[in-house]
């Protein structure tokens, strides 16, 4: 593929930059620890790679012509990351272990977890996840006669990328959670991210 090389550069760059999925996958990481963000970093790549070959299996074609259809999914994906924002701006403080964990005598507000399951599904109301899978299909697909191939060779290639960005992020939110031992480092750790979550998340309506 001659191609090979932009792809990665724009495949890095759209997984590494901050967006709603990485702000959830530090919040998570900081809050539970690599045990419980691994499943949701496989997650979250796992749906952005499918959203790939969705898109270059016709799905993206179906909404270009059906805009009310893809507004209605943005929205949808705004109100779940607002309310995410909410709960993680809510969540009790708790005190960190030293192995960046939440201590297991405090409360725990499993509402705010994500799962395996629920970063794959946010992926598919994700609006910056749409705009990127369908700049991929779009500029990289091409239309020649192997179209299909390529789809399924750019979404792989696509979770192979995005595995190591994501893990990144996962790392800054353990590494944070060193530094936020106390409750109150903790509640303020959370409530800064549940503000950049909401930014983010806006942001898709305002550009």
């Amino acid at each position: 593929m001659d191609q090979f090389l932009p792809f990665v550069l724009f495949a890095f760059v759209s997984s590494i930059t901050p967006g709603p999925t990485n702000i959830l996958v530090m919040t998570h990481s900081s809050r539970h620890g690599w045990a419980v963000v691994t499943p949701i970093v496989l997650g979250a790549c796992g749906g952005a790679a499918a959203l790939v070959l969705l898109v270059g299996t016709g799905i993206g074609d179906v909404l270009a012509r059906h805009q009310g259809i893809q507004t209605a999914m943005s929205w949808v994906g705004i109100a779940w990351l607002s309310w995410m924002a909410w709960q993680i701006f809510n969540a009790p403080a708790a005190a960190i272990d030293p192995n960046g964990t939440e201590n297991k005598n405090t409360t725990d507000s499993k509402g705010t977890r994500l799962g395996l399951f629920g970063a794959a599904s946010l992926q598919l109301v994700n609006p910056k996840t749409w705009m990127m899978a369908l700049a991929v299909v779009s500029v990289f697909a091409g239309t020649e006669a192997d179209r299909g191939m390529r789809v399924v060779y750019l979404s792989l290639m696509f979770f192979l990328i995005a595995i190591p960005c994501m893990t990144a992020w996962a790392w800054l939110g353990v590494s944070a959670a060193r530094f936020c031992r106390s409750p109150t480092g903790m509640q303020r750790f959370n409530r800064s991210m549940a503000l950049l979550l909401l930014v983010s998340t806006w942001m898709t309506v305002w550009v």
